[in-house]
């Protein structure tokens, strides 16, 4: 059992704890030092205060994989939505005769059951059925306490697989918006080889020194096609949020929505150069009540 398995049944384990709680524990784990709940200065700490007090049901829908997808074409347009070719309660439900050659199954309420198939010829059923059967009996919510994910109810979505020929890989590019203002993003890259890099910009797209959870990449990246139409529509994904990062792909020049995060890596990773926890954290104006501007 890898590590990462272990480390996600201990957390599971502490099911019975109280949000406050775990958090605190956990992020004591994470920074060596307890959490500022009272008076938050720090990104990750004003993450951790938001699980807590911002709790409006309608974030519900936005981080469900397949219920955002209809609020994010509300808001943008459906030529920004990776097509769904299917949605089902189990994965024995899955009629695979109808799906095409490649596509990529994925789970509604978490981050980890994704099966990607670029043949089905050669796909592993068996392999592919333990772990989305695993995810399905799995509570995201448990993991880092971000509520929303308590309630979702567990299903199955294939989608159309996307290859980006232009770069070679699928890139993530992910903007931290606050109170509907992009204000910083990262470029995710390295997945084709296993070997994910972080890289923080500007919105002048000007690298910045920061690393969190994994390194810089060693190659210069390309400012992306559609950035300033990513920044356009981070804006008005993110218009009545107090904070929510908006993620896109650009796929052989064409911009597609990715998802939407209220918790960045759960506010659970330090900086390396912790400057800019404080950086960040002064760009979230906590809310005297939910985060959820009208």
């Amino acid at each position: 059992m890898s590590s990462n398995r272990i480390l996600k049944r201990v957390k599971y384990a502490l099911r019975f704890l109280p949000d406050k709680a775990y958090i605190q524990l956990y992020y004591f784990v994470s920074f060596k030092k307890f959490c500022n709940l009272n008076n938050p200065k720090k990104f990750n700490e004003k993450l951790q205060w938001l699980k807590l007090h911002d709790r409006n049901p309608e974030y519900i829908k936005m981080v469900d994989k397949y219920e955002v997808k209809k609020y994010v074409e509300s808001k943008i347009g459906e030529e920004y939505i990776i097509h769904t070719i299917g949605v089902w309660d189990s994965f024995d439900d899955i009629d695979f005769d109808i799906l095409p050659k490649q596509f990529v199954l994925k789970c509604t309420h978490d981050s980890e059951g994704i099966v990607i198939v670029k043949d089905k010829e050669k796909m592993n059923i068996n392999e592919a059925r333990k772990k989305i059967n695993r995810a399905l009996k799995q509570n995201f919510y448990y993991i880092g306490r971000e509520w929303p994910y308590k309630d979702i109810k567990p299903r199955i979505i294939a989608e159309q697989y996307m290859e980006d020929y232009v770069d070679g890989e699928l890139k993530d590019y992910k903007f931290f918006c606050f109170d509907g203002e992009p204000k910083l993003m990262y470029i995710a890259s390295g997945r084709v080889a296993n070997q994910l890099k972080f890289d923080y910009f500007d919105l002048n797209f000007k690298h910045l020194d920061i690393i969190q959870k994994y390194p810089n990449s060693s190659m210069e990246l390309k400012k992306p096609k559609n950035f300033d139409k990513m920044i356009e529509l981070s804006r008005k994904l993110s218009k009545k949020f107090v904070h929510i990062r908006v993620d896109f792909y650009e796929v052989n020049g064409k911009l597609y929505f990715g998802e939407l995060t209220f918790y960045h890596l759960s506010g659970f990773v330090p900086f390396k150069d912790e400057k800019w926890d404080y950086i960040i954290g002064e760009w979230l104006e906590l809310p005297n009540r939910g985060g959820l501007n009208e």
